[in-house]
């Protein structure tokens, strides 16, 4: 029995030193992936189920207007000028919502330099009122690419004026406009071409209404009015740059994308469009909620 006894400890302590071993291993193993990872960042690079999509797919115009978006949030909030090249890869997570962590290509007009930029855009909700179908999407990142954590969590509805929260408002009528023109501003024709981001705001509200476009389609923004609760301060035209405002975009569609077979049938494709865009900020940068009421068809 002894000698049995004597066996099974000296299989034990083989077993622990096993154990020991493997363990130091797999400290080493942790140690380098965290240091490997902390060059990269959660859901661009790395993260549960994680499949990273790279061009050229089948339909990437809908990356690219997300992509867009999130290169204006930032813009709008540092004051920069970048603008979009391509996207070069992205990532989607499946959460509550649903997320695409989109890495793009950035241009500097201001030194013609490259730089890799990261959003994420989140799909958070749709709603049906009257006969708009409402959509809520968020940025809920947008930065020059780092490994640093993002904080993409939309949890401050109380920071927003009740006046920007609710149910959508209906379109804006003639006669409304006129009896407070402190209150709205019409968007002037030279504005449209400097703040192309309005067009923009104009396509993701086509695509939302259509979602099988795979490809740009010919538009044109006939009119845009701006709603604010402030009065502007010293120009009208400050309501177009509010951190908070509501958008009612008349718009038309002159033809068919390049390709165009899915949609043919679609009754009223080409034609007069109208959308209301409800932009707000929650206060932590990066962040930005664009409600999108476009026509059901």
């Amino acid at each position: 029995m002894e000698v049995e006894v004597i066996i099974v400890s000296e299989l034990g302590r083989l077993e622990i030193a096993r154990a020991a071993a493997a363990r130091k291993r797999g400290k080493k193993l942790r140690a380098c992936l965290r240091k490997r990872n902390s060059q990269l960042a959660y859901g661009f690079d790395y993260g549960s189920d994680f499949c990273i999509v790279e061009p050229p797919v089948s339909n990437e115009y809908d990356v690219t207007i997300y992509a867009r978006l999130g290169l204006y949030c930032y813009n709008f909030q540092k004051g920069t000028n970048f603008k979009f090249v391509r996207w070069e890869k992205y990532n989607t997570e499946f959460t509550s919502y649903f997320d695409h962590y989109i890495t793009l290509a950035a241009r500097d007009p201001s030194c013609n330099s490259f730089f890799s930029f990261q959003t994420v855009f989140s799909a958070a909700g749709c709603s049906t009122q009257d006969t708009y179908l409402v959509k809520t999407w968020r940025v809920l990142a947008c930065r020059p690419t780092c490994g640093k954590p993002v904080n993409e969590y939309w949890d401050r509805e109380k920071e927003i004026d009740p006046f920007y929260t609710g149910l959508m408002p209906k379109w804006l009528s003639d006669e409304a406009l006129a009896t407070d023109n402190k209150k709205y501003y019409v968007v002037q024709e030279s504005e449209l071409h400097e703040n192309e981001w309005l067009h923009v705001f104009m396509e993701m509200a086509f695509l939302q209404a259509n979602p099988e476009l795979e490809a740009a389609s010919p538009l044109e923004i006939i009119k845009v009015v701006v709603e604010t609760k402030e009065d502007y301060i010293t120009e009208a035209c400050e309501k177009l740059h509010a951190e908070n405002a509501i958008f009612y975009i008349s718009y038309k569609c002159t033809g068919f994308p390049g390709d165009h077979i899915a949609i043919t049938w679609k009754s009223g494709f080409v034609g007069d469009h109208k959308a209301i865009i409800r932009k707000t900020m929650d206060g932590i940068p990066g962040h930005m909620s664009l409600e999108i009421a476009s026509e059901r068809r």
